[in-house]
């Protein structure tokens, strides 16, 4: 397809997620991506077909993330028990009992580690489209999906004018609306002019700014406090969605756009790199909370935040690498953990 070196673009910008607003837009543009690719490939297959190899790949993937992470934020769990003088038995149960929670394990997948929801969240939103589908309604599923949405935001954000009781950044309230909104766009055969680019982009720069405007006022004059105070940092607001449609847009009127760079090549590093990332993520800060138990506080050296993000992706890609090599798993196929290694065996 056109569309892919840009989209492989932005699932890398994706791959390692910070505390920046922008990057969390970036995963909500990855499941409009994905919704987008959903329609195009049922118009010429079955959906069931389709659903089925796509929730087998993306459960590979969270299965290989959780075999990952589990043993490392447990060690990193235990390591700072040690430190803090807490009881080892006590923290290694109370860990596993919550990897295991059912709710959080299978639905919101933050059990071992939040940074993982994602991928439970595009498998349901697909199932969520799926069943609009299935029920001969397709065209509904944004108009509903934009209803849970708002219902997410005011119970996120916006918690001033409604207090939800659970958990909504999941694939109700968040996943099915991107990934409704880029089936639509495909469903209905808009094609965005590269004739318009600029002014997509100028619309994507200008509700950019309006989202930073409207975070700003969330956190500060709001809540009563002067700017700097405390570090307000949300994943959304209401501008999120215009930015992220309006990127999502943007991208599509540029198919060439970084085409003759090394970055769409990376793209098929990407989700391989994110669910990787967490447990190297766990090991650096086992390291670095061990060095500050004994007087080396390198959390306050510019040099460590500088550094972190590259050596976190480089070292969660060599991971990725080496998890190929050894038939862990497969880059291009499976990622269930072992089946590749399990196939050559049978083979010879």
């Amino acid at each position: 397809s056109i569309e892919v070196s840009s989209c492989r673009m932005l699932a890398l910008v994706d791959t390692v997620p910070t505390s920046c607003v922008f990057v969390c837009d970036a995963f909500y543009d990855t499941l409009s991506t994905s919704g987008y690719f959903f329609a195009l490939k049922i118009a010429q297959r079955d959906p069931t077909d389709y659903v089925h190899k796509q929730a087998a790949t993306i459960s590979s993937y969270y299965v290989f993330g959780l075999v990952l992470a589990a043993p490392t934020f447990l060690a990193g769990r235990l390591v700072r028990a040690a430190l803090d003088g807490r009881s080892l038995a006590e923290t290694t149960y109370s860990s596993l009992a919550s990897f295991v929670d059912p709710v959080a394990l299978i639905y919101y997948g933050t059990s071992v580690s939040e940074i993982l929801w994602f991928l439970p969240a595009l498998l349901f939103s697909f199932l969520f489209v799926y069943l609009f589908i299935l029920l001969g309604v397709p065209t509904a599923a944004l108009p509903v999906a934009l209803g849970f949405h708002v219902v997410g935001l005011l119970g996120g954000t916006y918690t001033m004018f409604l207090e939800v009781p659970f958990e909504i950044r999941d694939a109700l309230f968040f996943g099915f609306f991107y990934t409704s909104l880029g089936f639509t766009i495909a469903a209905r055969d808009w094609r965005p002019s590269t004739d318009r680019s600029r002014l997509y982009l100028g619309l994507t720069l200008g509700f950019a700014i309006l989202q930073l405007v409207e975070l700003y006022v969330l956190g500060y004059p709001l809540r009563g406090e002067p700017f700097g105070a405390y570090v307000y940092a949300p994943s959304y607001g209401i501008t999120t969605a215009l930015f992220t449609a309006s990127l999502f847009i943007y991208l599509l009127s540029r198919p060439k756009l970084g085409v003759d760079t090394p970055l769409p090549s990376w793209g098929k590093y990407a989700v391989g790199i994110y669910v990787t990332h967490p447990a190297v993520f766990a090991v650096i800060r086992a390291v670095r909370d061990t060095l500050e138990h004994v007087g080396y506080t390198v959390d306050e050296l510019i040099v460590w935040h500088l550094l972190l993000t590259p050596m976190l992706f480089y070292l969660s890609y060599l991971v990725y690498i080496a998890a190929d090599k050894l038939r862990v798993i497969e880059i291009g196929g499976t990622h269930f953990p072992g089946r590749p290694w399990l196939r050559a065996m049978r083979s010879g």
